[in-house]
């Protein structure tokens, strides 16, 4: 027999201490002061875990950015990206291809019925500037209404759209982006006191928008389903349902961003199909491959998709549809499919995670909330419940550095802790990750008053 050499690596392998100091030098990390972080190097993840340059293992509670639905490095996830390679590696959008053909079919089969098209992006930002793009060229009027606490991208046009404050330092942006107060009860900015309430209120106020803008100039509205990097913040009964009729009223196209909770997150293939709404346009991104390659998209209604039917779409990318993006969507929903993770996510949700973060709430008096849905929670933090005074930035650093002191890395937006680990995560593991976030909220009940 003859011994068969294996391929030499192509690769470089770069130790810890050499990673940080490239990165230092040439990498620009988002959203930060360059001179205030010091990023952890990752060497290796499997499952809902990671492992830094220290070989401290972590249990994941954050799916990174809230995408790693079906967990790290999956096997057969993998296996098709490496078989797409070999394949066909590139090949322009003008050109028709197998993996985005079937690619676009299988997220058709899984969108709310007559949703049949899909224009692909590299990601959720791009997705949002076409879906907005679709809907001015469709409705030919210019104006698109988006929430204050949202957040739906960093390139231009998404950043516009984003209510929150991360969008100050890239203004001005696009034209004709008007932003409205969406349903929060918690911190109701309609004085309700009763969830149908705030969503009633919350609906007229966004009538009087559309009205003092003008009908007659609004192309879209658009809105996260579940409000993700704000705080989980679920819509009322009939809330999303009141956007649909607002939109049929007045010839506005509803835009429905699910890039970070669609894709079994919540414990269906779009978050909107708890409500039984079919919006014009969804958006969508993370989930949809884990972001295990770069790909996002718009789906698209018939009637939104027959506006360019005999009239040229004017946008593309160069690498949208790209095949190994594309394959790994495909791959990603059979796995979904034949492992149940859609089912499971939504079992979970319901058995386990809410019932236990709600029991969290009742021991600990620095929680003011618990929201969430399927593997979508977050839990708002205080330092007086009656008050719901905000806990400090200071504080929830601490509390981070509890979580991780304890096995986990905790996601922290503002004063909350959003439980949103990857969505195959079982009982056992959560029920670590539960005693992890247990100690770092012993460590906020210390900031609590009184």
């Amino acid at each position: 027999m003859v011994d068969v050499a294996a391929p030499a690596a192509v690769l470089p392998t770069l130790d810890a201490e050499r990673t940080r100091e490239l990165d230092k030098r040439h990498v620009l990390h988002s959203w930060s002061a360059q001179n205030a972080i010091n990023p952890v190097p990752i060497i290796e993840a499997s499952g809902v875990r990671f492992t830094d340059d220290t070989g401290t293992t972590y249990l994941d509670f954050t799916s990174q950015l809230v995408n790693v639905n079906i967990g790290y490095q999956h096997p057969k996830l993998v296996a098709a990206i490496q078989e797409q390679a070999a394949r066909l590696t590139t090949i322009s959008p003008a050109m028709a291809n197998d993996m985005r053909s079937e690619a676009a079919r299988a997220i058709a089969e899984v969108a709310p019925d007559g949703m049949d098209m899909v224009f692909f992006t590299n990601g959720g930002a791009e997705a949002n500037e076409n879906a907005i793009r679709m809907a001015r060229l469709h409705t030919k009027k210019h104006k698109v209404l988006a929430a204050y606490r949202s957040y739906h991208g960093a390139t231009h046009g998404a950043i516009t759209l984003t209510g929150e404050p991360r969008r100050w330092a890239s203004e001005p942006g696009i034209a004709g982006v008007v932003h409205y107060f969406g349903p929060y009860l918690y911190r109701s900015p309609f004085h309700a006191s009763t969830e149908q309430e705030e969503g009633e209120r919350a609906l007229a106020h966004l009538r009087e928008v559309v009205l003092a803008e003008g009908p007659q100039t609004v192309a879209a509205i658009i809105f996260e389903t579940i409000v993700g990097t704000n705080g989980i913040l679920m819509p009322p009964a009939g809330y999303l349902q009141g956007i649909r009729d607002l939109c049929d009223e007045f010839g506005i196209v509803m835009i429905a961003d699910e890039v970070m909770a669609g894709f079994a997150r919540t414990g269906e293939w779009f978050a909107i199909n708890h409500w039984g709404v079919t919006p014009d346009l969804i958006s969508f991104a993370k989930g949809v491959n884990s972001g295990y390659v770069p790909i996002g998209g718009v789906i698209l209604s018939r009637p939104i998709a027959e506006s360019f039917m005999d009239n040229p779409y004017p946008g593309g990318l160069t690498y949208s549809g790209h095949p190994l993006a594309c394959a790994s969507a495909v791959a990603s929903i059979a796995i979904m499919r034949d492992e149940g993770i859609v089912e499971h996510a939504r079992d979970l949700g319901a058995r386990v995670i809410g019932p236990a973060l709600h029991a969290l709430a009742e021991r600990h008096p620095s929680v003011g909330e618990v929201r969430g849905l399927g593997v979508f929670w977050a839990l708002e933090l205080v330092s007086d419940r009656d008050a719901r005074t905000p806990l400090t930035a200071e504080a929830m650093g601490q509390v981070a550095a509890a979580c991780k002191a304890a096995g986990m890395w905790p996601f922290i937006a503002g004063n909350r802790v959003h439980v949103v680990p990857p969505c195959v995560i079982d009982e056992a593991d959560f029920a670590e990750g539960l005693r992890a976030l247990d100690a770092g909220l012993t460590v906020a009940d210390g900031f609590v008053a009184g």
